[in-house]
């Protein structure tokens, strides 16, 4: 196992960063994962099919009812993670989230790849014309026209924009240090990222959970929020 110190003294050393993370960095701030207990799929018969390409043209009503009371928290600020990896990758870093959140970019971080999408990027599918979230909180149908308004975000049985694709795979091949937090890191191809790294980069994980890729990595096996906190100690 891995510690909060040699972390810290990692981050010091490097030269490059790369941070890929997941649902448990946006959990603090009051945003449910996806698979446990009380996350978003808790509940659902096929919680997959809900967030599939296929619902949202055959079901469109359904998709939104399903989005809009369990995905969209507007009043969501930024927790101590977000902040902390915002000023790391100011100095030296760049971050590759599967986050749709937006709350890496309220953080200030202006390194960021939204692997999956952003929730708040939304368009009318029949014009392409963007839409306000204020606009699809009040109705799916594009007023102009009535075309169905989707958040710009990868659904289950679409591709990975392949311009953000090339991008994450240049940060992680131009990185010394990366560092996983708050992933399971079982969502392809997110997860198949790391091995695009240097054969010489340091990888660090801090999750609840060990991740697949255990036996590359260095573990920190606690909550990130806790991580976190004593990581921004130690690097003042």
């Amino acid at each position: 196992m891995a510690t909060v110190p040699a972390l810290a003294a990692a981050i010091k050393k490097a030269r490059k960063i790369v941070f890929l993370t997941g649902a448990g960095v946006s959990t603090h701030s009051g945003i449910p994962d996806y698979r446990s207990k009380s996350g978003l799929y808790a509940d659902q018969a096929d919680p997959e099919y809900l967030l599939s390409h296929e619902n949202l043209q055959a079901h469109p009503a359904d998709f939104y009812d399903f989005v809009m009371h369990k995905m969209y928290y507007p009043q969501a600020q930024p927790d101590l993670i977000h902040r902390e990896i915002a000023q790391i990758c100011q100095q030296k870093g760049q971050l590759i989230t599967q986050n749709v959140d937006g709350l890496d970019k309220k953080a200030g971080n202006q390194a960021v790849i939204e692997f999956h999408g952003n929730l708040y990027d939304l368009y009318c599918q029949k014009c392409g014309q963007t839409v306000s979230y204020q606009d699809y909180a009040q109705d799916y149908h594009h007023q102009s026209d009535q075309g169905i308004i989707r958040p710009r975000i990868v659904l289950y049985n679409e591709t990975i924009d392949p311009a953000v694709l090339t991008a994450a795979v240049a940060a992680i091949g131009a990185a010394d240090l990366i560092i996983i937090v708050g992933t399971s890191f079982r969502v392809y191809p997110f997860a198949q990222l790391l091995q695009y790294r240097q054969a010489n980069a340091a990888v660090f994980v801090v999750n609840q959970e060990p991740i697949a890729a255990a036996d590359q990595v260095q573990m920190i096996q606690d909550d990130a929020l806790a991580v976190f906190q004593e990581l921004a100690e130690v690097l003042k």
